[in-house]
């Protein structure tokens, strides 16, 4: 843990000990039941943390508990860091959000819209427009993810071997664009709302303007100024022994089995030429903490900046075409936060309306999950960050993310 890292009593930030108490004891339930193995949840307000603990286990079939330096899948929370990375090259003058992304990509001028068919017999239209950076940093570029199975070009991505992450046949980020431009969107850029593999574009635009590999980059610009000591692509050998094991809920039978273990057999043990800027990182509690408070901050922690206060406040405005929220403009029924109430910025979902949201929340908070059910947010109103980490597949598993907001928001007394 960073030796840096402050503690304060709940009291001292206008927090509930007893309340926040219930946190530890609402997720100890899931774990009691067998549907979680461990849960991890933190809440810090006033740039510091008030509550931090663990319950259960990170690892169930070798009985070892979840603790406070666990490693985690965060998927796609990593999502923020990458646009992150990407706005900083952006303050660098290096690009502009309305630019074409087949100034960068070349492949990405060939692109087309699917126009009717099956997957492996469509039709495809021209674009309505090129698609652009800011485009992809809201996904209203019209690209998918192959896990969505309700479009017959899901399934052309899982047949390319497309999958985010799990991005197979050895690919890079480069090879992995030019692939994803022979596959037609889902719609023209900028019409409608997509969960999609466009933050993996986005790290190969952080490549392409940096001249740096993805890993390299965000090692040397966002990791080490923050002092996010065990965030990464890979988890390396001797950090194995603090790595959770990941798990899934079978549709089915319902039973939580193992799905990736917290060993040297995981996927995450051995390098990977694609950095998947969209869900490949793995961090922990503390370090996602630092890398919240320094946008929270307004882009700056223990004197390091990392973005302009101007540049945090333009990521967090609502980029979706005309003002519209996510409901609105929603094509793929799949998000890992609510829609209701909210709109899109430039790598977070933002509340434009707390009370359509259905749980209690500030105008303004940015947040985003995981695929393993993990969860940040962000409120600047409140000056509170909340991060809740586990492991477990799919996101939509069971309630957690709107449980959590419940009772840190029902801890809150000034």
């Amino acid at each position: 843990m960073n030796a840096e890292t402050p503690f304060t009593t709940p009291e001292d930030v206008g927090l509930d000990t007893a309340k926040l108490s219930n946190i530890s004891n609402y997720f100890g339930a899931y774990v009691e039941k067998g549907k979680l193995a461990g849960v991890s949840t933190l809440v810090a307000r006033g740039g510091k943390i008030a509550h931090f603990e663990t319950v259960g286990e990170r690892d169930r079939e070798n009985a070892l508990p979840m603790e406070k330096d666990t490693i985690f899948r965060i998927y796609s929370m990593s999502k923020p860091i990458t646009s992150v990375a990407l706005m900083m090259l952006y303050e660098r003058g290096l690009f502009q959000l309305s630019h074409e992304v087949y100034r960068y990509i070349p492949s990405f001028k060939k692109l087309q819209v699917w126009d009717g068919g099956t997957f492996d017999d469509y039709k495809t239209k021209p674009c309505e427009r090129a698609m652009t950076i800011r485009d992809l940093l809201t996904h209203t570029s019209g690209l998918t993810y192959g896990f969505m199975h309700v479009h017959p070009v899901d399934k052309i991505y899982r047949r390319t071997g497309i999958e985010g992450a799990a991005t197979a046949n050895g690919m890079n980020l480069e090879e992995f664009c030019d692939a994803l431009a022979d596959i037609p969107l889902l719609f023209s850029p900028g019409t409608q709302w997509s969960y999609s593999v466009a933050t993996d574009v986005c790290g190969r635009l952080v490549e392409i303007l940096s001249g740096q590999p993805l890993d390299k980059f965000l090692q040397e610009n966002i990791f080490e100024p923050l002092g996010m000591v065990d965030t990464g692509f890979m988890v390396s050998a001797e950090k194995l022994c603090r790595f959770a094991a990941n798990y899934e809920k079978d549709p089915k039978t319902k039973e939580v089995r193992l799905f990736d273990p917290g060993s040297d057999k995981s996927t995450y043990a051995t390098p990977k030429p694609f950095f998947s800027g969209g869900g490949g990182l793995t961090s922990t509690m503390v370090d996602y903490w630092r890398f919240c408070q320094m946008f929270l901050n307004g882009g700056e922690l223990d004197g390091v900046r990392i973005l302009s206060p101007k540049t945090v406040d333009f990521m967090t405005l609502n980029h979706l075409p005309d003002g519209k929220t996510l409901p609105e403009m929603d094509q793929s029924a799949f998000s890992e936060v609510g829609m209701d109430g909210a709109g899109f910025g430039l790598g977070f979902s933002v509340v434009l309306d707390a009370a359509a949201t259905q749980t209690i929340a500030s105008e303004g908070n940015h947040s985003w999950g995981g695929a393993a059910s993990t969860l940040f947010w962000i409120d600047p109103q409140e000056d509170l960050i909340a991060i809740l980490m586990t492991q477990l597949m799919p996101s939509r598993a069971y309630p957690l993310r709107p449980q959590m907001q419940q009772l840190v928001y029902g801890a809150l007394v000034d």
